[in-house]
């Protein structure tokens, strides 16, 4: 692969996953932040050629219980051979502020993310931003297809591209 750069290698690898769908689980607790993760998200979702589907919650806090009811809708996740995600992204921020609620905000979400993900075999790009202020979630969140919101979406096809060249192996 020599002479081409990652953003190319990368696309390439993605090509195999036109068709595949991916589900957006999007916190709009902070819009502007929420606006760039989305941006970056829908960016690189389209130089992919991947489809999806985004749904809105509240908070961060409430990303996880929203896969978990995808996952019980049977629309993601190893339980259902029709499921209408092949995975998922999820996109959102936690500022700290002058209590420990940050804590229970970053440790939980995350923690229940990938607890579900694990445990269903859902593919999962996590772009939920956890910063010390506004500045910093604008600068990770800002950027297009080099911000944390395509960042999430690469990983998410990676592990679907993964998890389709294990079936391959397996046929």
């Amino acid at each position: 692969m020599a002479g081409k750069s990652k953003r190319t290698a990368e696309a390439e690898s993605f090509a195999g996953l036109r068709g595949a769908r991916v589900l957006l689980i999007e916190s709009r607790y902070y819009e502007e932040i929420a606006a760039e993760l989305l941006a970056g998200a829908e960016a690189e979702l389209a130089a992919a050629g991947v489809s999806y589907e985004r749904i809105e919650v509240p908070g961060a806090l409430e990303i996880p219980l929203a896969l978990a009811q995808a996952v019980k809708a049977n629309l993601i996740g190893s339980d259902e051979a029709n499921a209408r995600f092949d995975g998922c992204v999820a996109l959102g921020c936690v500022i700290r502020g002058e209590t420990s609620h940050y804590e229970t905000v970053c440790d939980n979400a995350n923690h229940w993310l990938m607890e579900l993900a694990v445990r269903h075999g859902i593919p999962l790009g996590n772009a939920i931003l956890t910063v010390e202020n506004e500045a910093q979630a604008l600068e990770r969140a800002r950027g297009g297809r080099e911000g944390k919101g395509a960042g999430a979406v690469r990983a998410c096809l990676s592990l679907i591209a993964l998890e389709r060249a294990f079936i391959e192996d397996e046929a």
